[in-house]
């Protein structure tokens, strides 16, 4: 699997997946057991865990003030920045 499929299968993973990943990633990266080349590549997977958990946190704060505005849950795609 080429280094692009890795990174966009984290847009399919649910954010406890994609958190729990990005814990061990730190983990794995922090123990220094890795060479360097495993290391960037590790890094680089760890951006990409972290920026798809703080679309799916800005996705569930959306939803929540959404339903203290108006009390109804309307599901609606988010645009990108």
């Amino acid at each position: 699997m080429s280094k692009s499929e890795k990174l966009s299968n984290v847009n399919k993973l649910d954010f406890e997946t994609a958190l729990s990943e990005l814990e061990e990633i730190v983990q794995h990266l922090e123990s220094g057991e890795t060479s360097l080349e495993g290391s960037i590549d590790a890094y680089e997977r760890g951006v990409a865990l972290k920026k798809h958990c703080e679309s799916k946190l800005r996705e569930a704060q959306l939803r929540v003030e959404k339903i203290e505005n108006d009390g109804t849950i309307e599901a609606k795609p988010l645009e990108e920045d």
